[in-house]
């Protein structure tokens, strides 16, 4: 039974939005969650405390909170998105000045008693706020440069503060969202090549510029063995205990690798490493399908919607999503450079869960709102 919406007679009711919600893509973020309980309560030696519990709690307030979004009309967030974009960058800013310094970097700020990387939000709110700029763009707007300038400071903007921190890691992660939907939205090829056809040239020259942690993540990366118990000794360690999983991996609680302290940072960015040790070659590859249905299902919503704001807010939260699995995972094997980005909903941190399901949160709010109309106006405006 439909009911009057916020623009129309195109919404409907309660009962009728919790049925439209993707169950299935519900449990196979609560399947991962739970992989991710049982990692930290590995990697905490058979102890749900410090790391599993709160996992577990977390991940049931962020549920709460994402089915809470989903529920709410799309066409009310994509009228708040330059407004989240303001608070997440005002956070991004304030970290500057009251954050605290961890590993030579200042990336958290306290807010009630929590700590919390406003990074992580900054990335879903630049996707809304690029969504919301091109969801009515035409063709032909779209291939206008100068229409293209403010989008472009979005991006620029929290990326420069990402720098200032310093984090260049995220900073380079959130470029790649904000260039997702700039593709997404149909901007030409060309210039994306104008853009990134510089980029080696001015590679060799910003090494100098780096900062003396950030060298030394290069260098360990190109030669581990160089600093076998100094800078490399994190990859090196990483491998050994990929390698010995084995095929079907040690069992459960039994990785030594992990269990002995010598995997560093088991519980977050090196998580996938000590799952790998555990349930091996086999039990690795099943927890990437699973990521990649994560990903693949959240693809399929954003291209079933059929308002065009939804689309990209969508695409734009599941590359986010891909983004952090690719980094975290070929960072553990040594493919990249370590850059500090953790397992989505598996590694320990509350800053990056909640953002992840806030976003899905927006992303399955389009999917359940996916045949509403968006009335004249922005990107008109």
């Amino acid at each position: 039974m439909r009911e009057r919406g916020l623009y129309g007679t195109t919404s409907f009711g309660l009962i009728s939005k919790l049925w439209s919600i993707n169950w299935i893509f519900v449990l196979l973020l609560c399947t991962l969650a739970g992989i991710g309980y049982a990692a930290l309560y590995s990697a905490a030696g058979g102890a749900a405390e410090p790391y599993a519990a709160r996992h577990g709690l977390r991940f049931g307030f962020a549920l709460i909170l994402m089915l809470t979004i989903a529920l709410i009309d799309i066409r009310i967030i994509a009228r708040f998105s330059w407004v989240f974009y303001a608070v997440a960058i005002g956070l991004l800013a304030a970290v500057l000045r009251f954050g605290h310094v961890g590993k030579g970097a200042q990336r958290w700020i306290e807010l009630g008693g929590l700590q919390l990387q406003p990074s992580e939000l900054t990335k879903i709110a630049l996707v809304m706020a690029l969504a919301h700029w091109f969801h009515r763009a035409s063709w032909e707007r779209i291939g206008n440069p100068f229409f293209l300038i403010l989008p472009a400071i979005a991006v620029a903007i929290p990326v420069a503060l990402l720098l200032k921190q310093p984090n260049l890691g995220m900073a380079l992660v959130t470029t790649l969202v904000g260039g997702a939907v700039f593709f997404a939205a149909g901007v030409r090829w060309w210039k994306f090549l104008l853009i990134i056809t510089p980029i080696p040239m001015a590679v060799q020259y910003a090494y100098e510029y780096l900062h003396g942690y950030q060298r030394a993540r290069i260098d360990s990366f190109l030669n581990p063995e160089s600093d076998p118990l100094g800078s490399g000794y994190n990859i090196i360690q990483s491998k050994i205990a990929l390698g010995s999983g084995g095929m079907w991996g040690k069992g459960f609680l039994q990785g030594t690798q992990g269990h002995l302290n010598f995997l560093p940072e088991k519980q977050t960015d090196f998580i996938f490493t000590m799952l790998g040790e555990e349930f091996g070659f086999v039990g690795s590859v099943l927890l990437l399908t699973l990521l990649g249905a994560i990903i693949l299902g959240g693809m399929v919503m954003a291209l079933r919607c059929r308002h065009q704001y939804g689309r990209l807010v969508a695409l734009g939260i599941s590359v986010n999503f891909s983004l952090y699995v690719f980094v975290n995972i070929a960072m553990v094997m040594g493919a990249i450079p370590v850059g500090g980005l953790p397992l989505p909903l598996v590694s320990h941190g509350g800053s990056a869960m909640l953002s992840i399901m806030i976003g899905f949160g927006i992303l399955m709010s389009a999917y359940v709102h996916r045949d509403v109309e968006f009335s004249d106006g922005r990107n008109d405006s």
